[in-house]
């Protein structure tokens, strides 16, 4: 596994980057082909440490979140929760991780089944309008995300408020 490690506004130290490779090597690699990309990405925030770990394997992306007093205890818990999500998605994911993946853990033999109900399906015209236009639109709504036509480059894009309180866009790319 390929791992990037960035930080924002903070040092780490070179025993973190052996910490965090034989980490993820230990607990995730058996779940990933050899090709999967691994990224963490580190933060302080008062007196917290923040910690993105996104992996990228094949058409999936798996990210987890986490803050912690220390970097080595946020790592230990996104990593966990990769794990719990992976587990929890078993049945859906299928092929696209390892199938011996899941013989050394303890995981009842008993698969659930689930399935996601749509209640609900909306249609609505697409205008174009800018970023802080939509933004706007999405907070006059009272909504967590807002899809729109971006009136400079004519894709359609999703603007949504994250955890923080700030605004991000996702802004689609071809395979």
């Amino acid at each position: 596994m390929k791992l990037t490690i960035t930080a924002k506004k903070m040092q780490i130290s070179p025993n973190f980057n052996t910490y965090a490779e034989s980490k993820l090597n230990t607990k995730l690699d058996r779940f990933f082909e050899d090709g999967a990309d691994a990224k963490i990405t580190l933060a302080e925030q008062k007196n917290f440490i923040i910690l993105e770990l996104t992996v990228k394997s094949g058409t999936m992306i798996y990210r987890a979140e986490q803050s912690a007093l220390d970097k080595n205890d946020a790592l230990d818990a996104a990593i966990d929760k990769i794990i719990r999500q992976i587990c929890k998605n078993k049945t859906k994911l299928g092929k696209l991780i390892r199938d011996s993946a899941f013989k050394e853990m303890n995981v009842d033999p008993v698969e659930e089944q689930v399935s996601y109900d749509v209640i609900k399906q909306k249609e609505f015209t697409l205008r174009p309008m800018s970023v802080d236009e939509a933004i706007l639109q999405m907070n006059m709504l009272g909504h967590g995300f807002f899809m729109f036509l971006n009136a400079a480059t004519g894709i359609i894009n999703v603007v949504y408020r994250r955890d923080d309180g700030n605004y991000a866009v996702l802004v689609p790319k071809q395979a």
